[in-house]
């Protein structure tokens, strides 16, 4: 069993987030027990085993001490093992469409086989689509007595607002250097493992506040010994923006694949990096800043971990020549023509999109890759949320016959406002006023 399963918190006194083990005992000792919480906060922090800690609490066959169960009746034991039918453990990234959450609607109404309350954890609670949200709404409003809901999400800004006034929340944040420090002497002791503490201290800042990955990264160290922190070493944020702002893209590049092959989150160092571009907050460094949070968006979504960073990148590095170069397919402008028949073959495979098109005009191709510049930031979103990207994507390589990408930045309006719907629903026209006509 890898250390960060063997070793995983079992009791509340074991939780070395301090401000969570605090609120969790404040709530267990008032005998209040809220039907519903929210844990929130960066991967790895514990926010699952708090979960369970506290579905065993509530659960626990023999009576409390101190806010902490038994750790030995058969709801416990269950629980830890990950076995019990009454605690139940759902994947929104999985389950997330409504009809999920109408079986889980149907099943709530049942009374637990054997526990005290039936508990439901659903992990990254924020990939829930709108409509499955709002049914889970209806059921945290007028819960059974029996249940209780604790949703984890590491993006509690993308829950509707409705959820998160339904529940009670405890913030997770990034673990300190102290705080891993003490999770790991735990494990450092009951394996004997021979390590100093200042290698104690570097994997812990090599953890970037997540208990999680610095219990495995200790676990490599005590494979490999010293020449795992030799190998592994850090990374650089400040390095990174100074490579950013100088738009050395080959390098860059280098730097995020070596990160991947050394194991360290992609999410984490974009926010290492977003940290640093806030001390010197520039309109150039707020376009970049923006490309960043984009690709946290996508990562959640992409196939390939790291992916969307160096999509950022390379928008980032190749903007300024993309704005520069004429808008041309193989020697001839993209024409109103050519608009036209994207905005044709697009409108009855999705409206939306289409629509959204019409506050957008190209700028710009390189054989390979469109460039669209979008009037308006909601509008960017949109047209990059991941299905609406390849939907575009499959109609203009249609439209151009060739294999091609889009990439939209923000642009001016022009004087003229882009068409809506109930102002005119002819394609023609529309393509005529984005183009100036």
């Amino acid at each position: 069993m890898t250390f960060y399963l063997k070793y995983r918190p079992q009791n509340l006194d074991d939780l070395d987030l301090v401000n969570v083990k605090e609120s969790l005992k404040k709530i267990v000792l008032s005998k209040e027990i809220p039907h519903a919480f929210l844990f929130s906060g960066p991967k790895g922090t514990g926010k699952t085993s708090a979960a369970r800690i506290l579905a065993k609490i509530i659960n626990c066959e023999q009576s409390t001490v101190n806010s902490e169960s038994c750790g030995k009746c058969d709801q416990c034991i269950s629980i830890t093992k990950g076995s019990n039918i009454d605690v139940i453990e759902l994947d929104a990234a999985s389950n997330r469409g409504i009809d999920d959450i109408r079986t889980l609607r149907d099943a709530v109404k049942l009374s637990p086989a054997k526990a005290k309350k039936k508990v439901y954890i659903i992990d990254e609670a924020h990939m829930l689509t709108v409509d499955a949200s709002n049914a889970l709404l209806k059921t945290l409003e007028e819960p059974p007595n029996h249940v209780i809901f604790i949703l984890a999400t590491t993006n509690s800004e993308k829950l509707i607002e409705t959820i998160r006034s339904r529940t009670t929340e405890i913030i997770f944040k990034k673990a300190s250097i102290e705080e891993i420090e003490h999770s790991l002497e735990r494990v450092v002791k009951a394996e004997k493992i021979k390590i100093s503490r200042e290698d104690v201290g570097t994997i812990s800042g090599m953890a970037n506040g997540s208990f999680r990955d610095a219990v495995k990264l200790l676990e490599q160290f005590s494979l490999e010994g010293e020449s795992f922190l030799r190998d592994k070493g850090g990374y650089d944020p400040d390095g990174f923006v100074k490579l950013l702002l100088n738009k050395e893209k080959d390098e860059l590049l280098t730097q995020v694949r070596e990160l991947e092959n050394k194991g360290f989150s992609t999410d984490d160092f974009i926010k290492d990096t977003l940290e640093v571009l806030r001390e010197n907050i520039s309109k150039e460094n707020i376009v970049l800043m923006e490309l960043l949070m984009e690709a946290i968006r996508q990562d959640s979504y992409s196939p390939i971990e790291g992916l969307p960073l160096e999509i950022a990148i390379v928008k980032w590095c190749g903007e300024e020549e993309v704005k520069a170069k004429p808008a041309k397919i193989d020697g001839e402008n993209i024409d109103e023509s050519t608009w036209k028949s994207v905005l044709t073959k697009i409108r009855p495979i999705n409206a939306s999109i289409e629509a959204l098109l019409r506050s957008a005009k190209p700028l710009g191709f390189d054989g390979k890759i469109l460039t669209l510049g979008v009037f308006y930031k909601f509008h960017k979103e949109r047209l990059e949320d991941g299905h609406n990207r390849k939907v575009l994507e499959d109609v203009v390589t249609a439209v151009l016959d060739k294999p091609a990408r889009v990439i939209c930045i923000l642009t001016d309006a022009p004087t003229r406002a882009p068409l809506t719907e109930s102002k005119d629903n002819d394609i023609m026209k529309a393509a005529e006023e984005i183009f100036g006509v």
